[in-house]
């Protein structure tokens, strides 16, 4: 098929391409064709022709001395800034690392793998049909008091975390300890008065509450009527007197009514509680 001739747009995009060889010879034949006829288009042909040839001629500089030096300079600069990236990397990491390793973390490590080894000492001697039932039943006391000694410590570690989700975390073990002794008692004594959180102090009440059979934590809960300054504490506490018939309580409730700061809510729920334990 016989190509159509091709306009003035067409061939002055086909100039690269026809001054380096690289146009098939029928389309160049035709670009020929239009150039003889075309005056306009065969004078831009010309100088894009004279640009090409004085640019062949144009000879290609030489990097300088002082190019050579800087560029090595920047490759230098480049392999310091890789080196200095990774060694940052591994710091953060190592950094990560070191965070999560804290004591309270390593506590629930240490906890975990008690409780592991609890239950694989227990299905060990429970198969071995030779074993005394009393010395068997002296291994898995001695193992339970060990993880209970475990629980306590993680639950005094926990309670100095700064966040207040792991101080939650802290008291929620409680109910988890069999017997709880006064170091642990002292310690959420200590967080229901002192603890910046109000949700930590009323967790931390709800705890002390359960374990008001305890002379010490029943008299730490009478003796927190008066250090407590927030209005939901306060009423959670007159519903704990309330609950548990604390009749000690009554005399550090009416103290509390003097107070001229105190939430009329909480002032009506005080007097109430007055009234049920007198």
């Amino acid at each position: 098929m016989e190509k159509l001739p091709i306009n003035c747009e067409q061939t002055q995009e086909q100039f690269s391409e026809w001054l380096s060889n690289q146009l098939p010879e029928g389309e160049r034949a035709i670009m020929e064709a239009h150039l003889a006829d075309c005056s306009a288009c065969r004078e831009d042909a010309e100088s894009t022709q004279q640009l090409w040839q004085m640019m062949g001629k144009s000879p290609s500089p030489e990097p300088s001395t002082a190019a050579r030096v800087r560029f090595q300079a920047m490759l230098e600069t480049y392999k310091d800034t890789a080196i200095t990236e990774k060694e940052s990397v591994l710091d953060n990491l190592l950094a990560k690392l070191r965070q999560l390793w804290t004591p309270q973390y390593a506590m629930r490590l240490a906890y975990s793998v008690a409780l592991l080894g609890v239950g694989i000492a227990a299905g060990y001697w429970f198969q071995r049909s030779n074993t005394p039932t009393v010395a068997y039943q002296q291994q898995v006391d001695t193992l339970s008091r060990q993880v209970e000694q475990m629980r306590q410590m993680m639950m005094l570690s926990l309670l100095e975390n700064p966040a207040a989700s792991e101080r939650l975390r802290a008291v929620s073990y409680t109910e988890e300890i069999n017997e709880v002794d006064d170091k642990v008692i002292d310690a959420l004594l200590t967080t229901l008065n002192n603890d910046s959180n109000v949700n930590v102090r009323l967790v931390t009440l709800e705890a002390l509450a359960k374990l008001a059979d305890n002379p010490k934590a029943r008299e730490g809960l009478v003796q927190s009527i008066a250090q407590q300054d927030s209005p939901l504490v306060q009423s959670a506490l007159a519903d704990v007197m309330v609950k548990l018939q604390e009749k000690r309580s009554i005399k550090p409730l009416r103290q509390l009514l003097r107070d001229d700061n105190l939430n009329h809510m909480v002032k009506g729920k005080i007097e109430q509680s007055i009234r049920e334990l007198s």
